[in-house]
Formats: structure tokens, C-alpha cells, sequence
């Protein structure tokens, strides 16, 4: 795993052409990690910025609509299950 991260660091260095190049000499099972862990950043990162776009945008009506918050009284009190 080690040279993997090595392989990865160094990637992060060269140019566009060396990159491709390097990439295509991995093993078909490193290129498809590869790509994978590149996938799940970019979804990770579209996510997040999507929810900060979301709390951007919220935050004014959280802030000073009580409705909103009213549940939030209740945060620490017991719950207990009705069975």
C-alpha cells in the first residue's frame, strides 16, 4: 500500500501526459482503485459543497424563525420508545 501512496504522490506532481503514462503501467486492479478513490473525492466534494450551499441558505430563516427550531428544546431530554 506504501508504493501505492507513492505512486499516487508522485502523480500528484507531474504533468498531464507523465500522469496518463504512469497510470496506464498500474496494474488493471491499482487503476481501478485509482479511479474509484478519485470518483468517491469528487462525490464527497460536490456533496459537501452542496450542504454548505444549503446552510448558507437556511441559516437566516433557522436563526430567527422560532418554528423552526422548537423541537431543539427537547434535544437532551430522555427519549423513551412507546412499545
Amino acid at each position: 500500500m506504501a508504493t501505492f501512496r507513492n505512486t499516487i504522490s508522485y502523480l500528484c506532481i507531474v504533468g498531464t501526459k507523465e500522469l496518463i503514462k504512469e497510470i496506464q503501467r498500474l496494474p488493471i486492479s491499482k487503476r481501478i482503485l485509482l479511479v474509484e478513490r478519485t470518483l468517491k473525492s469528487i462525490r464527497e466534494s460536490e456533496l459537501k459543497k452542496k450542504m454548505e450551499k444549503a446552510v448558507d441558505t437556511l441559516l437566516g430563516d433557522y436563526q430567527t424563525d422560532k418554528e423552526l427550531t422548537a423541537f431543539s428544546n427537547i434535544d437532551f431530554d430522555n427519549f423513551y420508545e412507546a412499545r
